[in-house]
Parts: structure tokens; sequence; C-alpha cells
């Protein structure tokens, strides 16, 4: 089939590699591949991280993607951070919202596995003052820039640009692989206007219309640093109330700090109040970043929805299929999606728990 995909980020692309996997003709669409949430994205494959209470299918989801990602980084030639993830809380009230948290996973079946400060301190030596806390051994990571780059690599000469098609989005600097893999995107000239037999949505967090409703964007600041005092695993805390967390990048020096969440609008720039929340609470949670360099600090949208589940699948228009609204799963998710994209083109296929239609359901009942 003749697919059109709006959309160049993690998701986008991951559902263009899918596809084309499956010997499908596709034209993806983007003015800047690469570039947004995608771009600032800390990587977590955190299913059990992100676990919350009535997200039962969203925590399905995010650990049948797991499950995914081995083979899809293979393919990709992209190293996955595979240490674990440490839960921490700094102060006794921190401690309880580690404990709220391995409730969830108790429920869920997810194994974890409690720690005490001194257990906490062995697994991580680089922490502050933590009280206690938990390790989930198969939280994951893994780097979006290095993800996208790969994707566009694999994808090549397919993606290009027609700003005509592509919704409006603010964009911030491209810099580095991801930024010179989009340029070179760019300068392709490929036939973006070709009649499609399917064109899929997947630009983030913000859709053309009718669909401009469907999702919300919710702004983060995102810091990262570097640091001659390696961080061994990602750390997810809550510091006096504020949650935070810290990702090491595999074989290199750059950590990850993030990631506020406020739903605001205005041009994609951090505030100062955001990146001071984010480095106070962080030195806190890993006392060895008082010495690190700053190295970049980016803003971007995420594209949330009204239960924090994906939409996936067909909408009210024929041919038209959303794959957008992963919030703060985008690049855990990826993988999923573009099982769920392709099997839904080829057979008609839908997850439920992710339709689109469910909106406009509720609406009509």
């Amino acid at each position: 089939m003749r697919v059109r995909i709006l959309g160049a980020g993690i998701v986008g692309l991951s559902v263009a590699d899918e596809l084309i996997r499956r010997g499908h003709d596709v034209t993806v669409v983007d003015p800047a591949p690469g570039s947004g949430a995608s771009y600032a994205a800390a990587g977590m494959l955190s299913p059990a991280g992100e676990a919350w209470y009535g997200e039962e299918s969203l925590t399905r989801l995010c650990l049948a993607s797991l499950a995914l990602w081995p083979g899809f980084a293979a393919r990709l030639g992209v190293p996955v951070h595979t240490r674990g993830t440490l839960l921490a809380g700094v102060d006794a009230g921190d401690v309880q919202q580690v404990e709220r948290q391995l409730a969830v996973l108790d429920l869920a079946g997810v194994s974890h596995e409690r720690l005490g400060r001194r257990d906490l301190l062995a697994r991580e030596p680089g922490l502050g003052r933590v009280a206690g806390g938990a390790f989930l051994a198969e939280d994951h990571s893994v780097d979006p820039r290095a993800v996208v780059s790969a994707l566009l690599d694999r994808v090549g000469d397919r993606v290009g640009l027609d700003t005509d098609s592509f919704v409006p989005h603010e964009s911030g600097s491209t810099s580095g692989s991801v930024g010179r893999a989009a340029g070179a995107a760019r300068r392709r000239r490929v036939e973006t206007n070709t009649v499609a037999d399917v064109t899929v949505i997947a630009t983030g967090a913000r859709l053309p219309d009718p669909y401009s409703s469907l999702i919300r964007p919710v702004r983060g600041d995102v810091v990262r640093v570097r640091t001659q005092e390696p961080v061994e695993r990602t750390v997810r805390a809550w510091a006096h109330g504020e949650q935070i967390y810290v990702v090491p990048r595999i074989d290199s020096d750059e950590v990850v700090i993030g990631a506020t969440t406020e739903e605001r609008d205005g041009p994609l720039l951090p505030t100062v109040e955001g990146v001071w929340r984010l480095l106070d609470s962080a030195r806190r949670v890993v006392s060895a970043l008082d010495r690190a360099a700053v190295v970049e600090v980016t803003s971007r949208d995420r594209p949330g929805t009204a239960d924090n589940l994906p939409l996936v699948g067909p909408t009210h228009e024929p041919g038209v299929v959303l794959a957008a609204g992963a919030y703060r799963n985008g690049v855990l998710l990826a993988p999923l999606i573009a099982q769920l994209v392709a099997d839904h083109v080829e057979t008609g296929s839908v997850e439920p728990a992710v339709d689109p239609r469910r909106f406009r359901m509720k609406e009509d009942g």
C-alpha cells in the first residue's frame, strides 16, 4: 500500500520502518525530522517506573512494548542500557511515594526489590541523603537521539519536506547527530504529494484539525550535564515532594536530568524556575552532580491525552490513521505503536484500549 506519514519523530519513523519492512510504499513528511519531543526525551524504557493507579491498560501496553525493544534495538544497531532503575526517596514523605509506586507494581504483578539506604548506596555510590527506595531490574533506557538517527538512516530518502501538508509546530535547535540527519533529510527531494492509500498522523503534541482537540501539549524542561563521576543506573526519585529522574548514557559522561511538567503555551524556551527545580532536586538525589557541567537545556511539549493512553488506529475519516498521544512514553511505546499501525493497515485490526474513536464514542454516548 502507499502510506504517507506526517511526522518524523521516533513514533512516525518507527511506523515508517515497520511498514517498509513489510513491503509497503512509504513517504514520511516533516519539516524538521527528529526535532520535537524525541530530541528532548531522556529515553527511559520504564513501564514499572511509570505505572500508576487506574492505568492498568497503559502498563500492559508498556510491558508489551518493552518486550519488543531488544529486537528493535538490534535492528537499529543502538545499545540499550540494561543496568536497571533505582527508585529513591530523600525523606520519609518521599519514601511513602515510593511505597505507593510499589503497591501499584504489586497489583500489576511486576517484580521489584525494596532497598534501604545502605543497599541503595551499594547499587549507586554517588547518591546523596536518600532514605529508602527500590530496584526495578527490568526498567532500562536508550538514547532517543541515537534511535532517531538510526531510523532516519533506515528510512533513507523516503523522508521529505512538504510544509503545506504538515501541521505547524514550534521547534528549537536540532544541533548534534539528529540535527545533521534532519538536515540531510530536508535536502532530499522525494515525491511528497503522491496520492496515498493511507495517511498516518504522527505529529506529536500538535495534531491537524479536526484532531487537534484530542491532544494537549504538556511542556517539559530537560537538562543535560557531563560528569566525571559516573552514574551507573537510571535514578527516579522524589526529593522533598519533587519528582526527578537522572538517566546516564552508555559509554558517555552525559547524564540527562528531567523533567518538569507544565501545561503552558508560548515559545519552547526553558524557564529559570523549571531549570532551578531540576538541578536542585537532582543534586539532592545524586550529590556528585554538584560538580557536573551543564551542556544543554531543552524544552519540548509532550503529547498528552485525556486518559493518558495513546491514540493508535482509525479515525472517522477513511484512510486516516492516528499514531499519537504517547505522552511520557513515546520512546518506550514506539515499536509497539509501529506494529499496531502496520497491523491495522494490513488487516484492519485495532487495539481497543488505544482506539482513537473511543473519545468520539464517549461524546455520542
